[in-house]
């Protein structure tokens, strides 16, 4: 995996981490929701990311 695509996945993945506990602390599920769909598309890309690796060796 790249090291720009691997640090951009893990950047969206804490980032929705963060979004998601500020949202259950402040009670807003909406945010809660929004940090938790970061996340998971922090995952998809750094799944996909590592599906590309394997293919490539």
């Amino acid at each position: 995996m790249s090291g720009e695509q691997k640090a951009e996945a893990k950047g969206e993945q804490a980032k929705g981490k963060l979004k998601e506990t500020a949202g259950r602390l402040t009670g807003n599920e909406e945010m809660t929701a929004e940090g938790r769909g970061e996340q998971a598309k922090g995952d998809a890309r750094e799944a996909k990311e590592k599906i590309k690796d394997v293919f490539k060796h």
